[in-house]
């Protein structure tokens, strides 16, 4: 899909993707990245989804930095932050199938894993927040995908949702800054650059109503059940390119 109707396509998408990330915290890739890595392929897509999250992180981050936990995220960043170029370096060397299936399982499974909410001791205190800041930030860097990992140990940590979005917000911040520099901006037109910084703008506002509107546990399995969609489509398509 090329041309305006592809341009409009994927501002909708970041405005859905923008909206979420407003609205929960986490969520911009989880929705986006399958659908962004199918129209602008491997690289192109994840690119676009750490700048997009990071981004509405950003805005969100500004007027919420008050309740952040600096003392609880610094593991956490600290260790996303060592195995982001490791995720770079996956996503520069492994083929285009290979490396749609290996988007596509890792947010199947993460999305199911968030719905399980699953539980384990290795998900807690400094440990937990190493392994859990580790995984996040490769997968952040080679599937822009990171936010599960965050959101797991956030569970595991008795975090309430009001706790949860405005260090989700930081760590978007940071971890995929962190992923741009590793690994540079996705090739756009001028117009399509126009139509993202349009959607992101109005994904915060929209984000933004829907949090005072939508009760927490609903937008929770609306988010996760289009993760799951898309990132079973995108494993499809993965497995059909082999």
């Amino acid at each position: 899909m090329g041309g305006w109707v592809g341009e409009l396509v994927l501002g909708l998408v970041v405005l859905v993707g923008a909206s979420v990330q407003r609205l929960a915290g986490i969520g911009f890739a989880l929705v986006a990245a399958p659908v962004l890595v199918l129209m602008l392929g491997p690289n192109g897509g994840v690119t676009l989804a750490n700048f997009a999250a990071g981004t509405i992180s950003a805005v969100g981050l500004a007027g919420s930095w008050r309740q952040v936990r600096p003392t609880a995220m610094l593991p956490l960043l600290v260790a996303a932050v060592c195995t982001v170029p490791a995720g770079a370096w996956v996503a520069a060397k492994v083929p285009t199938p290979e490396l749609l299936i290996g988007i596509g399982l890792l947010v199947s499974a993460a999305s199911l894993l968030v719905i399980r909410g699953v539980r384990a001791a290795a998900l807690r205190g400094v440990g937990g927040a190493l392994v859990a800041g580790a995984t996040s930030g490769f997968m952040n860097s080679a599937a822009g995908v990171g936010g599960p990992a965050m959101s797991l140990y956030a569970v595991n940590s008795g975090w309430t949702a009001r706790e949860f979005v405005p260090n989700a917000q930081l760590y978007g911040v940071v971890v995929n800054a962190f992923s741009l520099a590793t690994k540079g901006l996705p090739a756009l037109s001028a117009p399509a650059w126009g139509l993202v910084a349009v959607a992101l703008a109005g994904g915060a506002v929209v984000g933004r109503l829907l949090a005072a509107r939508v009760p927490e546990h609903r937008a929770r399995v609306v988010v996760l059940g289009l993760a799951l969609a898309g990132g079973l489509t995108t494993l499809v398509k993965g497995v059909s390119g082999l």
